[in-house]
């Protein structure tokens, strides 16, 4: 027998994998699939002060290895989270959940974890300053670590549970964005969110996503990923949810070596709906294939 369980922040979680915001919605579409229950846990869509609708159409570019999406921050506003989404997930999904809060203002971030914080559905707050598809909030917030250190400063002042930052890859340091998010108090690390990229219609020449540039996703930038969890698990003393490309068990696998407590995965979910609950059923007989029995002795192994 081998142990998948891990522990994020004192809480205990069947296996690493965890489908990532923005790529599961609130988890009624992929519970017509299959028991969403065998997850470690899923992060939530991104959730706003206000409901919106995001970006304009088109907003979805394929790519070889990966895609580029513009969607920006659609979704219905923390209200209706709390008050309609949540409730309807208790309905199918008997774990705590990872409630992903975007903004545009720290005002925004602080108002959205107060709420959130209440929720006993929650389990973490993960906190997106790291969005490269949204004007004047997001990836603005992430790149600079004073403003790194004040969001997570902010939002640890009204909030009682734990706290993961999620970082975006779009910087020439991410020890130093990281080091700020630890240094305010935050109580772990997600990484990474998308890469900044675009595509251009050849027969017009004209850029295919209506915002020009997106997140690029998929196993195109999971090397990206990889060094940069290395990298700030050798600097931080905090957990971190590595991800970026990630779509099998070998992928958690070498995430988690890298440094990487639990494992999100993305862009794969939008390929494959059956994507994590295929990388569950296949973790144990990969972890027999490569000699391990527990995967927290092999969290950091890249650098122990």
């Amino acid at each position: 027998m081998v142990n998948t369980k891990v522990t994020l922040s004192g809480w205990t979680l069947d296996n690493p994998v965890i489908p990532a915001s923005g790529t599961f919605n609130f988890g009624k579409e992929f519970a017509e699939f299959y028991d969403i229950n065998i997850l470690g846990t899923f992060s939530f869509k991104g959730t706003t002060r206000v409901g919106q609708f995001g970006n304009p159409t088109p907003r979805i570019a394929e790519t070889p290895m990966g895609m580029i999406n513009s969607v920006g921050l659609q979704n219905p506003g923390i209200d209706a989270v709390i008050n309609k989404e949540l409730p309807d997930l208790k309905k199918i999904f008997n774990k705590k959940v990872i409630a992903n809060i975007s903004g545009y203002a720290i005002d925004d971030y602080v108002y959205c974890c107060n709420l959130i914080d209440k929720e006993d559905q929650v389990g973490i707050i993960e906190v997106n300053v790291s969005c490269p598809n949204v004007h004047g909030g997001g990836m603005a917030f992430g790149t600079d670590p004073k403003n790194v250190y004040e969001v997570t400063k902010r939002v640890k002042e009204v909030t009682t549970k734990p706290v993961y930052i999620k970082l975006s890859p779009n910087v020439t340091d991410i020890v130093s964005i990281a080091k700020a998010a630890e240094d305010a108090g935050a109580d772990g690390i997600s990484m990474i969110n998308t890469l900044l990229g675009m595509r251009i219609n050849l027969k017009t020449g004209k850029p295919i996503i209506a915002n020009t540039m997106g997140g690029f996703s998929g196993p195109a930038i999971f090397p990206v990923a990889l060094r940069m969890v290395h990298q700030v698990a050798k600097a931080v003393n905090i957990p971190i949810m590595g991800q970026g490309g990630v779509s099998s068990a070998e992928d958690v696998i070498e995430m988690m070596m890298a440094g990487a407590t639990a494992v999100q995965v993305g862009a794969a979910n939008l390929k494959n709906p059956y994507a994590c609950k295929e990388i569950i059923e296949a973790l144990p007989a990969t972890m027999e294939k490569y000699g391990i029995k527990d995967l927290n002795d092999i969290i950091g192994a890249s650098f122990k």
